[in-house]
C-alpha cells in the first residue's frame, strides 16, 4: 500500500510538473507571439535586412531639340562590413590592385570595429562584376550613378560639372543643383544568408530621379560655333575667345562658345581657370562696337543720320590726351562716323549730346547691370556715373574704352537694335521637366523694356548695314543674300596692374545680325590678344560670317535680296569737303601709345 501511494504521489508530481511546464510554454509562447511579436519580428528582420539610404539618378540636361548634353551612367559604390572580413590584409591587397588605391589605407578601414566602410564610388559595372567574382566576404555593392557628358567638351563652361556625391560644382550643374539632384530616402534592403545585399527596388529608385533641364542651346549651332572659334584662335595665335548666337526677337541663346575648352568628364586634368563661363563672368572693353549706342543716343536726342560733326582731320586733343583717327576726316555725318568708325566723330557726338544723355542710353541698353541670365557669377561690367566722368572719360566711353561689358550684355544690346529697339532678357533655360515627363516650369521670352524707338532702331540698322559694305570696316562679315548688319571693334587692353594701355594687346570684336529686314540671328565674336593681325574687321568679322552662314544653312533661313544702299553719302552744304573712305578700325589705336586713362 505504501508503494502504491508513493507511485501515485510521483505521478501527481509529474503531472503537475508537465501541466506547469505546458502552462509556462504557453505563457512564453503567448508572450513571444502576441505580446512581443513586433519586437521579435523586428529582430528577425534586422538579421536579414538593413536600413540603407539610396539616392535617385541626377536629372538630365538637354538642348532645345532634346539632345543629351548632361546625363548619368549606371555605376557601383563598393562598401564593406569590416567585422565580416576574414583576412583584412589579404583582402586589402587584392582590392587595392583593382581599385588602384593604397593597400595600407584599405587595411586600416578593414581593421575597425565599425560595420560600414566606403571603399570606392562610381566605379564601372564591369569593374564591379570583376570584384564580385572574387566572392570576398564582407564586401558589398550598391548601385549608384556617375555624371557623364556625351559630347565631351561641348558647351563645357555653360554646363559645368559635378563633384563628389554628384553635387554640382560649376555652371548650370551648380546653379540648378537642387533641381537636378536626385532625392534621397532610407529604405530597408534585404540580405541573403551570407549577408550580401539583394537588389534595391528599381521602381523606387526611378521615382527618386531628379528633374530635367531643357536649354535654349542648339547642339549643332554650339558645335559649329566652337569649331569656328577654335580655328580663328589658332589661326591668329590668340589667347582665348568667345562666340555667342542669339535670337533677337526672343532673347534665346543658341550658342555660347569658348576657347580654350575643357572636358567635364575628367575636369581634374584641367586648370580651374578654364571652368568659368567667361561670356557671363568676365568684362572687357568693347571698342568701336560701342559707337552704335552712342549714335542711338544722338538719334533719340533729336539728331538725324545726316547730322554732321567736325572730325578735326584725324587728331583731337582733350586736355593732355590726344584722340586719333586712322585717316583724317573733316566733316562726317553720323552715318559716316559709324561706317568709317571715327573715334573723333564719336567723341564729338558725346560732347554734343552731353554725358547724362549718353549714360542714360547705355543704361537703358543694359550696360552696368546684370542681365539676369540663368548662369552663376554674372558681372555687371563697369559703367561709372557721369558725375565721375572726366572729359577724356566721356570721350573714351563714346567709342568703347573706359567702359567694360560682358559678352552677354553686348549681344543682348545688339539684339535690341535688331528687335526694333526692344531689349529682351537673355534666355538659356526653356523649361524644367519632372521625372515623370511633366512640365514643372516653362519659361517664355521676357521683354525688359523699349530701349529706343523703332524708328531709331531702323536708322541704326541702316548704319550697321553700311559698316559691312564697300566702304565700311566690316566688309569681311558681309554675306551674299542676307544683308548683314554689324560693327567692328578693336580695343586696346589696359596693362595688368597699371592705368595705361598696353602697346600690343588688343581685343578684336565683331557684333551683328542678319537679315536686316527681319533679323533671325545675332552673333558676337570676341578674340582676346590675337597676334599679327588684331583688328576686329580682320579677325572677328570672318568668324562671324562663317558662323552666320552655317547657322542660316542649318536653320533653313532663306537668303533675301539685299536692298541697295547708296554708296555715296548725302551731299553736304557748300564748303564741306566730302569725307574720304578709309578703314580707321584697322590701322591705328584710338590713343597714342602709353596714353593713360
Amino acid at each position: 500500500m505504501a508503494d502504491d501511494r508513493h507511485i501515485k504521489t510521483r505521478v501527481v508530481v509529474i503531472q503537475v510538473f508537465l501541466v506547469g511546464t505546458l502552462l509556462l510554454l504557453g505563457a512564453k509562447s503567448f508572450d513571444i507571439q502576441i505580446l512581443k511579436a513586433e519586437v521579435y519580428s523586428q529582430r528577425a528582420e534586422n538579421g536579414y535586412s538593413r536600413l540603407l539610404t539610396i539616392k535617385g539618378e541626377r536629372g538630365q540636361i538637354l538642348d532645345r531639340n532634346l539632345n543629351k548634353l548632361g546625363s548619368s551612367l549606371d555605376a557601383i559604390t563598393i562598401i564593406a562590413d569590416p567585422l565580416r572580413i576574414e583576412a583584412p590584409v589579404k583582402t586589402a591587397r587584392i582590392l587595392s590592385k583593382l581599385l588602384k588605391t593604397d593597400t595600407k589605407e584599405l587595411a586600416q578601414k578593414f581593421s575597425t570595429d565599425r560595420r560600414y566602410a566606403l571603399l570606392a564610388e562610381a566605379i564601372s559595372p564591369d569593374m564591379a562584376e570583376e570584384i564580385k567574382k572574387l566572392h570576398l566576404p564582407g564586401i558589398y555593392f550598391k548601385k549608384s550613378f556617375k555624371r557623364f557628358y556625351p559630347n565631351r567638351d561641348l558647351a563645357a563652361q555653360v554646363l559645368g560639372f559635378t563633384g563628389r556625391n554628384d553635387i554640382g560644382r560649376e555652371g548650370l550643374e551648380f546653379k540648378y543643383n537642387t533641381i537636378l539632384d536626385g532625392k534621397e530616402v532610407a529604405v530597408s534592403v534585404r540580405k541573403d544568408g551570407t549577408g550580401r545585399l539583394l537588389d534595391i527596388d528599381q521602381k523606387k529608385q526611378a521615382e527618386l530621379r531628379g528633374n530635367t533641364l531643357v536649354l535654349t542651346l542648339d547642339k549643332k549651332i554650339q558645335f559649329l560655333s566652337e569649331k569656328t572659334l577654335e580655328q580663328t584662335i589658332k589661326q591668329h595665335q590668340a589667347k582665348s575667345g568667345l562666340a555667342l548666337v542669339m535670337r533677337p526677337a526672343t532673347g534665346e541663346i543658341l550658342a555660347i562658345a569658348h576657347y580654350p575648352r575643357f572636358n567635364p568628364n575628367n575636369y581634374q586634368e584641367f586648370h580651374q581657370s578654364l571652368f568659368r563661363n567667361r561670356a557671363v563672368t568676365d568684362a572687357f572693353e568693347p571698342g568701336s562696337t560701342m559707337k552704335v549706342f552712342t549714335a542711338a543716343a544722338a538719334l533719340d536726342k533729336g539728331f538725324t543720320p545726316t547730322s554732321i560733326f567736325f572730325c578735326e582731320n584725324g587728331k583731337y586733343r582733350i586736355g593732355r590726351y590726344v584722340v586719333n583717327d586712322t585717316h583724317p576726316h573733316d566733316w562726317l555725318s553720323i552715318n559716316q562716323i559709324i561706317t568709317y568708325s571715327s573715334n573723333i566723330g564719336a567723341v564729338k557726338i558725346s560732347e554734343t549730346i552731353g554725358r547724362q544723355t549718353l549714360h542714360n542710353c547705355l543704361t537703358r541698353f543694359g550696360f552696368g547691370s546684370r542681365t539676369q541670365v540663368e548662369c552663376p557669377g554674372e558681372t555687371t561690367g563697369t559703367l561709372t556715373p557721369p558725375s565721375r566722368w572726366s572729359d577724356i572719360d566721356a570721350g573714351a566711353i563714346s567709342f568703347g574704352q573706359g567702359i567694360s561689358v560682358s559678352a552677354i550684355q553686348l549681344i543682348s544690346a545688339i539684339s535690341a537694335i535688331a528687335n526694333n529697339g526692344q531689349l529682351m532678357k537673355p534666355m538659356l533655360v526653356k523649361k524644367i521637366v519632372s521625372n515623370t515627363g511633366k512640365d514643372i516650369q516653362v519659361f517664355f521670352p521676357t521683354l525688359v523694356h523699349q530701349v529706343i524707338s523703332p524708328g531709331t532702331a531702323s536708322q541704326i540698322k541702316h548704319m550697321m548695314r553700311l559698316a559691312v559694305q564697300e566702304k565700311g570696316t566690316g566688309t569681311k562679315a558681309d554675306l551674299n543674300g542676307y544683308a548683314v548688319c554689324g560693327k567692328t571693334g578693336t580695343a586696346q587692353k589696359v596693362e595688368a596692374g597699371q592705368k595705361q594701355y598696353a602697346k600690343n594687346k588688343y581685343m578684336s570684336v565683331f557684333a551683328g545680325f542678319a537679315p536686316k529686314k527681319n533679323p533671325q540671328l545675332a552673333i558676337l565674336v570676341v578674340v582676346d590678344e590675337p597676334r599679327k593681325k588684331y583688328y576686329g574687321g580682320d579677325v572677328a568679322a570672318p568668324a562671324f560670317k562663317t558662323i552666320m552662314a552655317r547657322s542660316c544653312n542649318y536653320l533653313n533661313i532663306p537668303p533675301v535680296t539685299a536692298s541697295l544702299v547708296a554708296a555715296a553719302p548725302p551731299k553736304m552744304a557748300t564748303g564741306f569737303q566730302k569725307a574720304a573712305a578709309h578703314d580707321p578700325d584697322t590701322k591705328k589705336p584710338p590713343f597714342s601709345p602709353g596714353d593713360a586713362l
